[in-house]
């Protein structure tokens, strides 16, 4: 059970990656607190692990590291977990924290020696911070700049050794002269339904919660892949059956009550069920173009493209196309919708044959 921090997803949507306030204070006693309890991500784990062992028996830090991968994943909690197997600090801060380039000085200053540095979302760093972060990463050394103008003095300031953890959804933002100063680099894949049956097989005794076997399996199977997704989803269903039943998750009760939150069989919610209809009642399932499908489903365009059409691409119901928007013949089947002969429109060849 892995979570990250928030990003700029809206959080009201109860599928969504973001940690809201209730998440991060749920996710805070239910962190894994070593690699042995972290469940999934079993290549970086052991990665990692060989990592750590290695840099305690040098007795030195442990390389820097970069985390990426979709919201929700355990970016977070692995820096935590980093600390913790190294036995040090954690710093925690995030990219659009740091502006300008006193802010990061400001921040590694004040670092012990070992102390693990967690920036998350490093992708939205300023540039001259960024800069400044080679430096620091590379030689321990950042030059502090007192003074403006031609009277402006670079004052060296040593630093400790530390270990910085990047964390980023879109790793391909970062410039190339920052990713090659991380030794290590892992990225997190979304959870398998056997691995998130585990997660919420926890999660449900720490919260004291009487799951079946066939309840996980329900839950999982509407959680996206994503560990974060899965607790929030056991809480709701917890809900449910402590006031609807006898407070035993089953796989009846879990449906039931996902159903109550607009959460189907396949993970699709309100949006996302909406963007589909839209497409293929209105549109005849494409290709149409972006704004026109924001405007048919009462939305901005951003949250049409940003919010609800990755999971839909991942999921196989959708697709992006050149001309626009495109319906799979999934999409059609997950809706009990008949897909006309020609889904791409009259007169034109559809993507996925005539």
């Amino acid at each position: 059970m892995n979570w990250d921090d928030a990003t700029d997803e809206r959080p009201e949507r109860l599928v969504g990656a973001t940690a809201d306030h209730e998440d991060q204070a749920v996710e805070a006693a239910l962190r894994p607190k070593d690699l042995g309890e972290f469940i999934g991500q079993e290549r970086v784990r052991q990665q990692l692990d060989l990592v750590l062992r290695a840099a305690r028996q040098r007795q030195g830090t442990a390389d820097h590291v970069l985390l990426s991968g979709a919201p929700g994943l355990g970016k977070t909690t692995l820096s935590m977990i980093i600390a913790a197997e190294m036995g040090v600090p954690i710093r925690i801060t995030s990219g659009p924290a740091i502006q300008h380039a006193g802010d990061l000085a400001a921040v590694l200053s004040s670092l012990q020696e070992g102390e693990v540095l967690f920036l998350d979302e490093i992708h939205r760093m300023s540039r001259p911070a960024e800069e400044m972060l080679y430096m620091a990463m590379e030689d321990y050394r950042v030059d502090v700049i007192v003074g403006k103008g031609p009277g402006a003095t670079a004052i060296p300031l040593e630093l400790p050794p530390f270990t910085l953890v990047g964390a980023t959804t879109r790793a391909g933002l970062l410039p190339p002269p920052l990713r090659d100063r991380f030794g290590f680099t892992g990225h997190m894949e979304f959870y398998a339904p056997a691995e998130l049956e585990k997660v919420i097989r926890r999660s449900s005794g720490l919260l004291d919660v009487e799951v079946a076997d066939d309840g996980a399996a329900e839950i999982a199977g509407r959680s996206r892949g994503t560990p974060r997704i899965a607790n929030r989803l056991l809480r709701r269903v917890r809900d449910y059956a402590q006031v609807r039943a006898d407070g035993v998750i089953s796989r009846e009760i879990a449906a039931k009550a996902l159903e109550v939150y607009e959460v189907d069989e396949r993970g699709l919610d309100r949006l996302d069920r909406a963007v589909l209809q839209a497409l293929l009642k209105l549109f005849g399932g494409g290709p149409v173009g972006l704004s026109t499908l924001a405007v048919a489903v009462g939305e901005e365009r951003e949250t049409v493209e940003e919010v609800a059409e990755p999971f839909l691409v991942r999921e196989g119901l959708l697709a992006r196309t050149p001309r626009g928007r495109v319906a799979t013949p999934a999409a059609w089947t997950h809706l009990g919708l008949v897909p006309p002969h020609n889904p791409a429109g009259p007169g034109q060849s559809g993507l996925f044959g005539p």
